[in-house]
């Protein structure tokens, strides 16, 4: 056993704070979001030990007041994304070299910050920036960002302590080097925690980052690099720069020093990142790690032994928390005839009572989608349904953008179950249901399997344990993560390792062991002590 594997803090879930209204927690939340508010920031590259200012900027706004704005953020060109490569490339000379307890120091104390004073200034800032509800930003920027930095020191050390046997006259190690080459972390708007955890998770493993966040979470992510400058991250180590997509991608994918990507966003996209990597596969230097997580088009399916109101509070809080933008939101739902009266009674009630608007407001469940874009796509879904023979809005359908992203819970009722929106995924708050005969459970098995080209979440209800069991392996392909009387959503790390295949990524469970292995190049080394000096074996007498 190498020196220092007992002496790890050993890794806890950081407990989500309530937000009571009262608590002192509330009201730090809502001072720091108004100062925020009420303050423009302007956001630099960070290349090496610069933060570099451009004069080629773009403004950041609030998706539920998208005329308020918050600051702005610089773009980087091509020599810049040049540069980001070099430095990083020239931090990896040392940070490579760095003994693991000085890295996971460093991660150990962004947490602890994130924990402590960053606390309110991070969930403030996800509120403003990605119209999160205060508990949504808790769970997020928070407690998940803070439990991806404590366990990935433990997964760490696990890793480095898997050795292999030796005998009285041979050592046998294992040595699990970074990568050879920088790595290039992709990461989305709608999970603050994701931002932090695909470049840290990398570099915790001894690799360097060109780190690109979207566009509508730079506001986040720039808080993000400030924690990991205070814990005492090294200049270059990760790089973080934002401009074109195309122009920046194009850049680091030609890069003969690519090592590894770590991507989570559109299937679309990360299609196009892998046929580049394939295409130049002949320039690099090693073979480029692939890590993706990307679409999902996830289901709940209830068996007739279900109880409704359960399955209806599923459908709530899957499909419509974050305005149904997370990956792992219920975006399609299978319900029994004779289950469906019940579910629908409560369905309804529980929209009725849900309120909309601005975060800054803690008793709103819903606010805006990300922004204009997505807005008129889910607009655009709605109308169709409207129109169309083989569907119906039966609750909400309304949606307005004068002054925010709004758009209202939406479930649309179909007669077929390969209607548009029971099959693309939308990332919005809208939930398409199916009613199937209460007989035909296991050809709709079947039918939730073959329907979506993603296989990312999934989840069954059913008090019948032979039901669960049949769904369990009629569905093992079609969700990474999959979940018994629950919504699909509400992975937490350490708990419930995240990922999904098929079209919805390469699986390689974040928040977990596995996806930091990823990061590792290992070398076997053999030490023999008595070295043999006759080339003649038994067998030749």
């Amino acid at each position: 056993m190498l020196k220092g594997f007992f002496n790890v803090p050993k890794a806890v879930n950081e407990p989500v704070k309530s937000y009571a209204p009262g608590s002192p927690e509330r009201a730090k939340v809502a001072e720091t979001y108004k100062t925020m508010w009420n303050s423009q920031v302007e956001v630099p590259l960070y290349i090496g030990s610069e933060e570099i200012k451009t004069g080629d900027t773009k403004k950041m706004s609030a998706p539920h007041d998208h005329q308020h704005i918050v600051g702005v953020y610089h773009q980087a060109d091509k020599a810049l994304v040049e540069k980001a490569i070099t430095e990083a490339l020239e931090a990896r000379k040392k940070w490579a070299a760095m003994a693991w307890e000085n890295r996971a120091g460093i991660f150990l104390k962004a947490a602890e910050l994130l924990a402590g004073p960053y606390r309110a200034k991070i969930n403030a800032a996800t509120m403003i920036a990605q119209s999160k509800t205060i508990h949504q930003a808790e769970i997020d920027s928070a407690c998940e960002l803070i439990d991806f930095l404590r366990y990935n020191v433990e997964f760490m050390t696990k890793i480095y302590a898997d050795q292999p046997a030796s005998t009285s006259d041979m050592w046998n190690r294992v040595e699990y080097r970074p990568l050879e080459g920088f790595v290039y972390a992709i990461t989305p708007f709608n999970f603050t925690a994701i931002a932090g955890n695909l470049p840290s998770s990398a570099a915790l493993m001894g690799n360097v980052v060109v780190w690109k966040p979207a566009a509508t979470q730079v506001y986040s992510a720039n808080i993000i690099m400030q924690v990991f400058k205070e814990a005492g991250l090294p200049d270059g180590v990760i790089n973080m720069v934002m401009g074109d997509s195309g122009m920046v991608s194009d850049v680091v994918l030609s890069s003969p020093h690519l090592a590894g990507v770590h991507f989570t966003g559109s299937t679309g996209v990360f299609n196009d990142i892998w046929k580049t990597i394939g295409n130049n596969i002949a320039t690099y230097k090693t073979y480029p790690r692939i890590v993706g997580e990307t679409g999902g088009k996830d289901f709940i399916i209830a068996h007739p032994s279900a109880n409704p109101t359960q399955v209806a509070v599923g459908i709530a809080r899957g499909a419509f928390e974050f305005q149904g933008q997370k990956c792992s939101a219920a975006s399609r739902v299978y319900i029994p005839q004779s289950l469906w009266p019940a579910v629908q009674a409560k369905l309804e009630a529980d929209l009725k009572s849900m309120k909309m608007g601005s975060p800054e407001d803690m008793s709103n469940f819903i606010t805006a989608v990300i922004s204009e874009a997505s807005f008129d796509k889910l607009a655009r879904y709605i109308d169709q349904a409207k129109n169309d023979s083989d569907a119906e809005i039966i609750m909400g359908g309304n949606y307005d953008k004068s002054k925010g992203y709004f758009i209202e819970p939406t479930v649309i009722l179909t007669t077929n179950p390969k209607y548009n929106t029971m099959c693309t995924e939308l990332f919005g708050p809208v939930v398409t249901i199916y009613i199937y005969e209460d007989a035909k459970w296991s050809e709709t098995l079947k039918l939730v399997d073959e329907t979506s080209e993603y296989a990312l979440t999934g989840a069954v209800f059913s008090q019948c344990r032979y039901a669960v069991e049949e769904a369990t392996v009629a569905l093992q392909n079609a969700a990474g993560n999959f979940y018994i009387n629950d919504k699909p959503t509400g992975a937490v790390v350490g708990m419930q390792p995240f990922g999904g295949a098929r079209g919805s990524g390469t699986n390689d469970k974040a928040g977990s062991s596995q996806n930091l292995l990823r990061w590792a190049s290992v070398r076997t080394i053999k030490e023999t002590f008595v070295t043999p000096e006759d080339y003649k074996y038994p067998f030749l007498g």
